[in-house]
Formats: C-alpha cells, sequence, structure tokens
C-alpha cells in the first residue's frame, strides 16, 4: 500500500484501527458503509505525496477497530468522540475532514458539534441532514419511501440472518459496491437470497484483492456494528434536539456523482442546488456533481476526488 502504516490507538474507552502516511498538517478522513479505512486507500498516498498526514480509522463497529455489543454505543456523539480522541492523541488541534456516505454524515455532526477543531470539511455523495423537530428520522424516512426503504430495513430485526449470513460477505460487497441503481435505495425482503442478487462483474476500480480484503473483515466482525449506525439515527434526532436549527460553520465543498443512490433519491438533488443546502452551511463554497459516477465516488474516480480534495484545503 505504497507505505501506509498501521497502529492502534486507545480512544474513547475503545480501541481504534487507524491507517496513516506522510507528515504536516493532518487530514482525517471518515469512511462510509459497507468500507473501512481502505475506501481511501488512494487519497492516501495522494494526499500524503502532497505533504499532508492522512489518517483513517476503521470507525468503531468496523475493521480492526472494537465493535461495542450495545446499539446505543453508536450514536453520533460516541464517533465524533472517538475522532476527537483520535485528533488528540495526534497532539494537533485542528484538522481537515473528509467523510463519504455515512462518513459524511459523522463528518457533518463532527462540524456542528466541534467547528474549533476543523479547518475545513471536503463531503461526499450525502449532503447535511436537516432535523425536523416534528418527526423522527426513520418515522420520516418510511412515511417517504416505505417499509422497504433501506434505512426502515436496517432497524433492528432479522437483517443479518436474512440476507447477510446468507449471501456472505464477500457477494454482499460485490452487490452494494458494484450497484449502479439510482435511488431511493430500496431493500425488499424478496431479494434476500443468493440467487436473488444479481451481481455484476466487477468494474475497472475494483478488483477481487478489494473484495477479499474488505470481506475477510466483515467476516471476522460481522455486519452488526455497521448496521448499529442506521438503528441510531432515531436516538440521534433525540439527542441533537438543542441544535435543532443550528448551521455547519466551516469552509465546505461538496462533491456528488449524478447517478449516486443519495442524489438521486427524490428531495435530495433539490436541497443540494437550493438556497436551503447554503442556508445550513452558510460557509459552502462550492458544489460539484461528477457526470457518470455512482455512490462509491472516491473509489470509483480516485484520481479526481484527490485533486478535488487537495485544490480545496491549499487554500487553509
Amino acid at each position: 500500500m505504497e507505505g501506509i502504516e498501521h497502529r492502534t490507538v486507545e480512544v474513547n474507552g475503545i480501541k481504534m484501527h487507524v491507517a496513516e502516511k506522510g507528515e504536516g498538517p493532518v487530514v482525517l478522513f471518515i469512511h462510509g458503509f459497507p468500507e473501512l479505512w481502505y475506501s481511501w486507500r488512494h487519497q492516501i498516498v495522494s494526499i500524503a505525496s502532497h505533504g499532508y498526514k492522512a489518517v483513517a480509522p476503521d470507525l468503531r463497529g468496523y475493521g480492526d477497530t472494537d465493535a461495542p455489543t450495545s446499539i446505543n454505543s453508536y450514536t453520533c456523539f460516541h464517533i465524533v468522540g472517538d475522532l476527537i480522541a483520535l485528533i488528540d492523541s495526534l497532539g494537533v488541534d485542528k484538522v481537515f475532514v473528509v467523510g463519504h456516505d455515512w462518513g459524511a454524515i459523522i463528518a457533518w455532526y463532527f462540524c456542528l458539534f466541534r467547528p474549533d477543531r476543523v479547518k475545513a470539511l471536503v463531503n461526499l455523495s450525502v449532503p447535511f441532514i436537516r432535523r425536523n423537530p416534528a418527526i423522527k428520522f426513520v418515522d420520516g424516512f418510511r412515511a417517504k419511501f416505505g417499509d422497504d426503504y433501506y434505512i426502515c430495513r436496517f432497524q433492528p430485526g432479522v437483517i443479518e440472518a436474512e440476507f447477510f449470513h446468507v449471501v456472505g460477505s464477500a457477494d454482499v460487497l460485490r452487490g452494494l459496491l458494484t450497484s449502479r441503481k439510482t435511488g431511493p435505495p430500496i431493500w425488499p425482503k424478496e431479494r434476500l437470497s443468493a440467487t436473488s442478487m444479481a451481481i455484476p462483474p466487477l468494474p475497472s476500480w475494483l478488483s477481487e484483492e478489494d473484495i477479499n480484503y474488505n470481506a475477510s473483515k466483515f467476516d471476522q466482525k460481522g455486519f452488526t456494528g455497521p448496521l448499529n449506525y442506521y438503528r441510531c439515527f432515531d436516538l440521534n434526532w433525540e439527542l441533537t434536539a438543542p441544535w435543532s436549527g443550528a448551521q455547519v460553520k466551516v469552509p465546505t465543498k461538496f462533491i456528488v456523482g449524478d447517478v449516486d443512490l443519495v442524489y438521486t433519491t427524490p428531495g435530495m438533488k433539490e436541497y443540494i442546488h437550493s438556497d436551503l443546502f447554503k442556508k445550513d452551511v452558510p460557509f459552502l463554497q462550492e458544489v460539484i456533481v461528477m457526470e457518470g459516477v455512482g455512490h462509491f465516488i472516491n473509489q470509483e474516480k480516485p484520481d479526481e476526488i484527490s485533486n478535488h480534495i487537495y485544490d480545496f484545503i491549499k487554500k487553509f
């Protein structure tokens, strides 16, 4: 991995695995679902070559980081707390933050709670999610998209046994990472068998080696920890009531693909290109929509994303 180093750090009561490379200002990379530090492998090398220290942890529940058993141990406060402890351990006051998918959601919370620790933010795929004080997150998703919307299906239940244990980690990852289906993401029960899951050939940007590395980690840990992020959506809604209507006040660049399943979910595109996004994130400086690009944008277009990140953070 071209000199990427690995170590374990004690943070916030857990042991966290961290991949890192380079010296200089810290760029903190926050991965999404179902990913690991590994999804940033290209950006780690690229950003380090520009004179930065790239730091990419496995979030709690993932990879070689501890996975607490309680669902309630996966709130946005736990995850942000882990990351604050991580940057404290690096001995730095402020970092650049880069997030994708669930990592983007965590990055929005990070910047909302602790803007004093952030120089600038580059977020991919998932825009800021406005907190509606009148309805909980999952209830809102269910009202819009029905019971088979993936976030509703990922709530406590038997999803692991129905699907992940039937198909296996490698095929789950192949199916999710290679999907070009646009939003909203629907996860019907009738899909839950190995024979019913159509898995296309791997694209040029994803190898069997990539799949096998990720699958080996999910085989060890399972998917329950990662799913607990979705299962804390409503708890996050309750706990963040004091921040209802609060703004993310850090310099921000947002990047999304035009066939991303989030971007193509009804209402998302309209929000991203509206004044509301700018109202929620008043220091939003750029919105980039990449043509013909899907959800796993940092892996699908690694060089372009690395350049977008560097072009933005070098201003600060």
